[in-house]
């Protein structure tokens, strides 16, 4: 078997864009992956479009080859657009080995250590308000969700640190009171924070029993990790911007963090997730796998988490089979708050050229979900 072509769908969502990646073979077998970090989509295209050249004509059986002639077959080391597009790249040729098979991935991963996948929703976000996101974590709670999960609140376009951590205590309280101590709080504090009020949020809201806290800084120095893990107590989860092995190393040598947020689409696809998740095993740190993303990013999140022995939870925006229905008319099945495993081999999905064509990415002046610039009371850029 030899890959015969790699072509890229850039697909409009109906609230964001979506890369997919379809590698096709001589055999009639394809595979479909998708890129992590979506919005300079031209950059992301384009690097999938360097590697075609490297690619065609391949076995795509040598995943572990071909993941290392991608990775360091520059001078440079790949970094988070080239490893996005490595990663879309990466979870095709895994597609493609499994239907070549006849297998599910995760009987190429060692087989299901798990009968089903945990997974958290995404609730009212962040916004100030406490009425809305307690209706909003009811009513995941009525529908079988056994997680919440909001993010730190601003004030339209401005964020101010104080004002939000304030909300956060008092949300935090309401929404435990409201759904009561057997459904899980997931809190994403979306790097927004610096130390001290980091520490603050995190000691403040321990009493409420967080499944964890996510992101409370920035990533760009992990050490500061290191000053804030003696000062709280509350499980820290982090690790959505990192790009590879290499940048996790310390946190997870550290011990500075109980969750990894992997994100498979981003950091190297299935084959370098695989190996972060066993480093991880060896500190006893829990995979919390970050999937903002689309129905091909669900699905290949759920291959891993169910062969992967130190699994936590899945992040799952939606429902499975409630977004692009059209362009990925197979889904994972979703049930109370579950992914469960696919039978169907490879990733378990199918790809609808067609209707991908036929809903193109949007220019990001278009786009309705564009990142906001957030700003501070004094007009100083932020984090978003």
């Amino acid at each position: 078997m030899k890959i015969t072509n790699i072509e890229t769908y850039p697909v409009w969502g109906g609230h964001r864009n979506f890369i997919f990646v379809v590698v096709d073979t001589d055999e009639g077998i394809y595979g479909v992956g998708e890129a992590g970090i979506v919005r300079p989509e031209q950059a992301i295209i384009g690097a999938i479009d360097h590697f075609k050249d490297l690619l065609i004509g391949q076995d795509p059986f040598r995943i572990e080859h071909l993941w290392q002639v991608m990775t360091r077959g520059g001078f440079f080391p790949a970094q988070r657009i080239l490893m996005s597009a490595i990663a879309a790249i990466d979870i095709a040729l895994w597609d493609i080995k499994g239907k070549a098979l006849n297998v599910p991935i995760y009987e190429l991963l060692g087989g299901r250590v798990r009968d089903k996948v945990a997974c958290y929703p995404h609730n009212v976000g962040h916004g100030m308000e406490i009425e809305p996101l307690v209706e909003s974590c009811l009513q995941t709670k009525e529908e079988g969700w056994k997680f919440v999960r909001w993010g730190l609140a601003q004030d339209g376009q401005n964020f101010e640190p104080r004002q939000s951590v304030l909300t956060a205590i008092k949300q935090f309280q309401a929404v435990r009171e409201a759904v009561g101590d057997e459904i899980e709080l997931t809190f994403d504090i979306h790097t927004r924070l610096d130390l001290p009020d980091a520490v603050w949020l995190c000691r403040e809201v321990e009493q409420f029993r967080p499944f964890f806290i996510e992101d409370p800084l920035r990533c760009e120095n992990p050490d500061s990790f290191k000053t804030l893990r003696p000062r709280i107590h509350v499980p820290i989860a982090a690790g959505e911007q990192f790009c590879s092995k290499w940048e996790f190393r310390q946190m997870v040598e550290e011990e500075w963090i109980d969750y990894a947020r992997i994100d498979l689409c981003i950091a190297g696809g299935i084959t370098e997730s695989h190996k972060i998740a066993g480093w991880c095993e060896t500190h006893y740190i829990k995979i919390a796998t970050h999937n903002p993303l689309g129905p091909i990013s669900s699905a290949a999140c759920l291959q891993l988490n169910l062969a992967t022995p130190n699994f936590g939870v899945q992040e799952q925006p939606r429902k499975t089979g409630t977004v692009l229905t059209d362009v990925i008319p197979v889904q994972p099945e979703w049930q109370d708050g579950y992914l469960l495993p696919p039978t169907r081999p490879g990733l378990g999905v199918e790809f609808d050229r067609v209707a991908a064509r036929k809903n193109p990415a949007q220019s990001p002046a278009r786009q309705p979900g564009s990142l906001p610039g957030l700003r501070r009371l004094d007009g100083s850029f932020t984090n978003w």
